[in-house]
């Protein structure tokens, strides 16, 4: 029977695109609330007759001997008037009047509006928080919220905030977008909340595997990334087929693929280095285009000292340190860089205040630089371990020798400091800059190039 009840469940069945079901149950449930009002403490069931169009009320009744609250109990001979089988501590319904269809419709209604905005956000949710991490589709600029850049992504908005944003980089509503999903939060106010990111070194690295069928097929490896957005980036590769090249997989013909993360990217300068396993070659790679001479590695401290020949030191810093910067966030080292002459005489510096020490000689002098002691002070503090490097160096000879050290800082304290302050600095990274790796370490599309044809 169709009456306006039947009518409005049907309805909303198809604005809402949802079973007859979940509508049936949120307008029993409505009906449930309004009636709760009449009969606050009585225990009631709604039930929707299909072939009345209507919701029927019931209220449970208990049968006992003797009826002390009529809200939820009922006398057996009463009982047995409706039922004769009815027997103590049987349950039977008693039928209510209805409840007004239009106000159990309408409640109804805003219940299962509300019921179904919650689904969707949940949903939603659900289905960007499995794509934290990955590309969106291309989206829609809707607005610019003071300086965020809100992005219409067909179920959802999301907010590229401004620090996640490429320098110099505009848009206006209406243009089309791609981000890094960086992170999806849940409001219970406003729902789901998807955080964009156009900056991420995630991005990079998604773009390449957009753009290069070998890296989505896992046959190249990109094993780290390190950016400083819409100026230079760094990208560390490897390939699992030997006869797969990862550089030119990269680069593609012509340029092609990593031409087009560059567009995408606003002109970003790309440098793509063969990763390697052994951290000092990977260093050197990250330097690339620049030389290096040799390296000091400290693997406890995470530290590289890194020696150039002096007409590539320019080379190996980069504009404002950004070469050197870069390839520390993409090797997971802080590195120094220090040129060839520089170091000679930060060596003779040091082998002049280690020879003070009566027992010392150059050759000695000179081991203990390369483990890292180049005064008189770190001479007196270092580690037996780092004292042994050295070789013909016994723990009794090293022992004396720091406690000789000891006995003329306290002689000299005033030329310790001054020996100290003589010390040349050098270029280092900056540590503690964001750091995005798989497992280690990044450099240039001219230098990879360079490596390969080498």
């Amino acid at each position: 029977m169709q009456t306006e009840l039947s009518r409005m469940i049907e309805s909303i069945c198809r604005e809402k695109g949802v079973g007859r079901d979940v509508v049936i149950e949120a307008v029993e449930q409505a009906i449930l609330s309004a009636a709760r009002r009449n009969y606050p403490s009585a225990r009631l069931e709604a039930k929707y007759n299909p072939e009345i169009g209507k919701v029927e009320l019931f209220r449970v009744l208990t049968v006992v001997e003797r009826v002390k609250d009529p809200n939820i109990e009922i006398s057996l001979e009463e009982a047995r008037s409706k039922d004769p089988e009815v027997q103590l501590g049987d349950e039977i319904l008693e039928k209510l009047p209805e409840v007004s269809s239009r106000v159990g419709a309408y409640v109804a209604r805003q219940n299962l509006l509300q019921k179904i905005r919650d689904t969707e956000r949940a949903l939603v949710y659900d289905e960007f928080k499995k794509l934290k991490g990955e590309l969106t589709h291309l989206g829609t600029v809707q607005k610019l919220d003071r300086r965020n850049i809100i992005v219409n992504l067909g179920r959802t908005e999301a907010v590229l905030p401004e620090k996640e944003q490429i320098p110099r980089e505009r848009y206006r509503p209406g243009d089309r977008i791609r981000a890094y999903i960086l992170d999806v939060e849940m409001s219970q106010s406003q729902g789901p909340r998807v955080v964009l990111s156009r900056t991420h070194p995630g991005f990079l690295i998604k773009l390449f595997e957009h753009e290069v069928p070998e890296i989505f097929q896992g046959i190249v490896q990109v094993k780290a990334a390190a950016r400083e957005p819409g100026v230079r980036a760094k990208i560390a590769v490897t390939s699992k087929d030997p006869d797969v090249d990862p550089i030119g997989a990269c680069v593609g013909p012509r340029g092609t693929r990593v031409q087009a993360v560059v567009q995408e990217l606003r002109g970003e300068k790309i440098d793509i280095v063969p990763w390697s396993e052994d951290a000092a070659e990977f260093v050197c790679r990250a330097l690339a285009p620049a030389k290096v001479s040799r390296i000091i590695i400290d693997d406890e401290e995470r530290k590289m000292e890194v020696i150039v020949p002096d007409d590539q030191l320019s080379l190996a810093i980069g504009r404002k340190g950004q070469n050197v910067r870069l390839a520390s966030k993409l090797t997971g080292f802080d590195l120094t860089v220090k040129s060839e002459s520089e170091v000679a005489k930060e060596q003779q510096d040091a082998r002049l205040a280690l020879m003070q020490i009566e027992g010392m000689d150059e050759a000695l002098a000179d081991e203990l630089y390369e483990s890292g002691v180049r005064t008189v002070e770190d001479l007196a503090n270092a580690d037996l371990d780092t004292l042994l490097d050295a070789e013909n160096l016994t723990p009794e000879k090293a022992r004396e020798l720091q406690e000789r050290a000891r006995d003329w800082i306290a002689q000299h304290p005033a030329e310790q400091q001054s020996s100290e302050a003589d010390l040349p600095s050098a270029m280092t990274s900056d540590a503690g800059e964001e750091e995005f790796s798989e497992e280690g370490p990044s450099a240039s599309v001219e230098a990879a190039e360079e490596t390969r044809g080498s």
